[in-house]
């Protein structure tokens, strides 16, 4: 069976809704925090697909976290090496800062629901499925887009919403994962400085969760089952 490997920076920021898109297409999936020491002597180009979630700290702050600097070394020799890998909000920030792009904190807060502007709306675009729906955004940093790297999304307080390059990778800065997850209120609990700063209110942000989490979610599964199914067989194992 096909093993799928996903880093998490922070406990309350897991796979979520895109377990079940990623179990139906064949993938074992197994987890590595990276507080476990055993994540420091990890090849990274070793499972079949790599999924890095996201984290409340920004891929400049490597001095705070050590860490940092070793996973970006090694995500690198994985997509040198063209494997499949997906990155979601921080670990869309990773890939773009292991392909030499600029990590940088934005000029706002996206903290809430609203829909991204797809781009390249062809039928090979997995992010066509989000198209006009409201799905979270959680983030106060950006990135530029790295060389040979396709733009499929933007909104409107981000230019930088998600890329790929090739078949094999995808990042993606909002987060379609969420919607269903009960974690979402460890993200309230954790996240009250970026709220006020974002102008997000918490009873209006769990009204829109209720409301539009499960749309987000059904969108987002679609968007990754597509993506696997269009996976490069030069990557795989």
């Amino acid at each position: 069976m096909k093993r799928a490997l996903i880093i998490r920076h922070v406990p309350y920021e897991g796979v979520a809704g895109f377990r079940e898109p990623i179990e139906a297409a064949g993938y074992h999936v197994d987890r590595i925090d990276v507080a476990d020491p055993a994540f420091a002597t990890l090849d990274l180009r070793q499972p079949d697909l790599l999924i890095m979630m996201g984290g409340p700290m920004g891929v400049y702050e490597q001095e705070r976290y050590p860490w940092i600097g070793c996973q970006l070394r090694r995500l690198a020799l994985r997509l040198d090496a063209d494997r499949p890998t997906l990155g979601v909000c921080f670990g869309a920030q990773m890939i773009a800062a292991a392909l030499g792009a600029r990590v940088y904190p934005g000029p706002t807060k996206e903290i809430g629901f609203h829909p991204v502007t797809v781009h390249a709306g062809s039928a090979d675009n997995p992010l066509r499925h989000l198209a006009e729906v409201p799905v979270l955004h959680w983030h106060g940093d950006t990135f530029t887009l790295p060389e040979e790297a396709e733009l499929l999304a933007s909104s409107h307080l981000y230019d930088h919403q998600a890329f790929r390059r090739g078949a094999n990778l995808l990042a993606l800065q909002f987060h379609a994962e969420m919607g269903e997850d009960e974690r979402f209120d460890a993200w309230i609990e954790q996240g009250p400085e970026a709220m006020i700063e974002a102008g997000a209110e918490e009873t209006a942000l769990r009204a829109a969760h209720d409301k539009l989490g499960p749309g987000a979610v059904a969108a987002g599964r679609a968007m990754i089952a597509q993506w696997l199914g269009g996976l490069g067989l030069g990557g795989l194992a």
